[in-house]
């Protein structure tokens, strides 16, 4: 003889999982938990393990290629001991979430959203600003290209792009104009310039051919 379903049963059948495997797997999922953050405490507790913070550390940052030393809690972004420890103010913080573009810097010569790298992770490597490429009153052939194309309005992506355009072109010399187009794919214009952004960026692409830059 058939008995009726509970309630919880009928809902099993229904939906493919019951409140008490719901409880229980959240039961699992908390002890895993507890036991990966133990497992952390353990690894930092470990003979010879560093550990930094939470209070300010020593920094090292070398930007364009000048060494600086500051003193930085570990959480610190890189964007922010740019603009408001070094006074590198080119690196716009708009969106903070790595998603416009606007904080672009160089990285080893890769290009990077300073706002989703700490500044302690940044050390021992080459950091580069846009402030690098108008040093000494010349302007880099991608600063230059980006004013005859109008490429820019209120401003505030414009240092980003400027710099990811100089990542993409020092490792793609010689682009098309739909390779260009997506390079740039990561930083975003709130103000529409992408057409005079993507002819800067090829007129740059024949200006640099052949000639060093830095």
């Amino acid at each position: 003889m058939s008995r009726t379903k509970e309630p919880e049963e009928r809902a099993t059948s229904r939906a493919g999982f019951s409140r008490r495997g719901f409880i229980r797997g959240v039961g699992l999922g908390s002890g895993a938990l507890s036991a990966g953050v133990l497992e952390g405490e353990a690894a930092a507790q470990a003979p010879g393990a560093k550990v930094v913070g939470p209070g300010a550390a020593p920094v090292t940052l070398k930007v364009n290629g000048k060494v600086h030393q500051l003193s930085l809690e570990p959480r610190v972004t890189l964007l922010d001991a740019l603009r408001d420890r070094l006074g590198y103010t080119g690196a716009k913080k708009v969106c903070d979430r790595g998603v416009c573009g606007a904080c672009t810097v160089m990285l080893d010569g890769k290009a990077v959203y300073a706002c989703n790298v700490l500044a302690i992770e940044a050390q021992g490597r080459e950091i580069q600003t846009i402030e690098s490429l108008s040093e000494g009153g010349t302007f880099h052939p991608v600063i230059k290209a980006f004013v005859d194309h109008d490429a820019q309005q209120c401003g505030f992506c414009t240092p980003g792009f400027v710099m990811a355009a100089k990542a993409f072109l020092e490792q793609n010399p010689n682009p098309s104009y739909e390779q260009v187009k997506a390079g740039l794919g990561g930083n975003l214009c709130r103000c529409g310039t992408y057409m005079g952004v993507r002819k800067a960026v090829l007129q740059a692409a024949k200006e640099m051919k052949g000639a060093p830059h830095a």
